[in-house]
């Protein structure tokens, strides 16, 4: 289980540096709305080019995000039944929800999506507006984006598991992997106890 943990961990770090990268596209999506509407009013004139960046920053923002949102728990949730059950059942539940929707719907959109990708990047596909931008980079971004959400997913699964087990502290509310160490003692001398009985 520890080396799961040890996963669960690369994935979380993955998704927060996602995470805290999208912020600066979020203020370049406004310096450029601000700059485009500036030069509209000043000069009346104005670049589909400008226009498209902002549409495609605003789905990198909402895309990439999706894992990092899932790492802080903050999708929306109607927990008014669940916040009257036990932690374990809830566990249960998220464990459930995880296995049979999230990874599953994430797997089918990325594989109806990269077709999508890769077509828009052999015939290089245009936007129809005058000056427009490429589209293969926008649509890359649907299977980017939904691959960080399934490894999420996949360290959510992980993290509930080893909760479950007693290996892990409350893994809600994006909070670190804090093993049990007493749990993780026990299994490095139960392992060196079989192994030193292995070697007699």
């Amino acid at each position: 289980m520890r080396h799961w943990l040890t996963f669960s961990r690369l994935i979380d770090t993955i998704n927060q540096r996602a995470g805290q990268s999208i912020l600066w596209l979020v203020l370049l999506a406004v310096l450029i709305s601000a700059g485009n509407a500036l030069v509209r009013k000043a000069f009346q004139t104005s670049s589909n080019a400008l226009l498209e960046v902002q549409w495609y920053l605003f789905s990198a923002v909402f895309l990439l995000g999706a894992g990092y949102a899932l790492l802080k728990n903050a999708h929306v949730r109607i927990d008014f039944v669940a916040s009257h059950l036990p932690r374990r059942t809830v566990h249960w539940i998220e464990i459930v929800g995880i296995l049979v929707f999230l990874l599953p719907l994430c797997f089918m959109l990325i594989d109806l999506s990269w077709p999508l990708v890769w077509n828009a990047w052999v015939s290089g596909e245009m936007s129809q507006n005058a000056g427009g931008l490429m589209r293969w980079p926008v649509y890359l971004l649907l299977p980017v984006g939904l691959a960080l959400l399934f490894l999420q997913g996949v360290s959510e699964l992980i993290k509930r598991v080893a909760y479950l087990r007693g290996e892990l502290k409350e893994p809600d509310e994006g909070q670190s992997n804090d093993i049990n160490m007493n749990v993780v003692e026990s299994e490095i001398n139960s392992h060196a106890l079989s192994t030193a009985k292995d070697v007699r």
